[in-house]
């Protein structure tokens, strides 16, 4: 017989760190707002979540990693917005925060939701946070309670597997 794994989106015992940038607040602020209203919908109690700031988005990583480090997170969720510009910086930044958070998540075994828009302009970016396309902070949240709960059912990992 096959073994199949998979993530709940309900839960009361997980603790969930979410780390937002203060760059572009503006939208960082309501993709934050949809991620706690959707870990609270999950049944995650405001005790059992920290939000973190930090300056920008390629700050993310380092927070995420040194949460993980830190131990006691059941899952993470990184927040933040690279609106484009006329530079090569958009992609500089956006592709460091996307392959930091994706190592920090590898290295220390703790699922880091990734919700970082990465969008053309102002417009696009208002549309997916909170507006006509969603909220991106939210669900990462879910995403986040869906990987912490697949991971609680997997055998746990020796010290030498970390």
């Amino acid at each position: 017989m096959v073994t199949e794994f998979s993530g709940s989106g309900q839960t009361r015992n997980l603790r969930v760190g979410v780390i937002a940038s203060r760059f572009n607040e503006f939208i960082t602020a309501r993709l934050l707002s949809g991620a706690l209203e959707a870990l609270r919908a999950c049944g995650v109690p405001d005790g059992n979540i920290a939000v973190a700031w930090v300056p920008g988005a390629l700050e993310l990583p380092q927070a995420a990693s040194r949460m993980a480090k830190g131990g006691g997170w059941d899952a993470l969720v990184a927040l933040g917005c690279v609106i484009r510009g006329e530079t090569h910086h958009f992609d500089v930044v956006a592709d460091g925060a996307a392959r930091g958070t994706d190592a920090a998540a590898r290295e220390t075994g703790v699922p880091i939701a990734f919700g970082v828009l990465t969008v053309d302009n102002a417009e696009q970016a208002v549309a997916r946070a909170g507006g006509a396309l969603g909220n991106r902070g939210a669900d990462a949240a879910k995403a986040a309670v869906d990987m912490a709960n697949l991971f609680r059912q997997f055998p746990p990992l020796t010290q030498r597997q970390v």
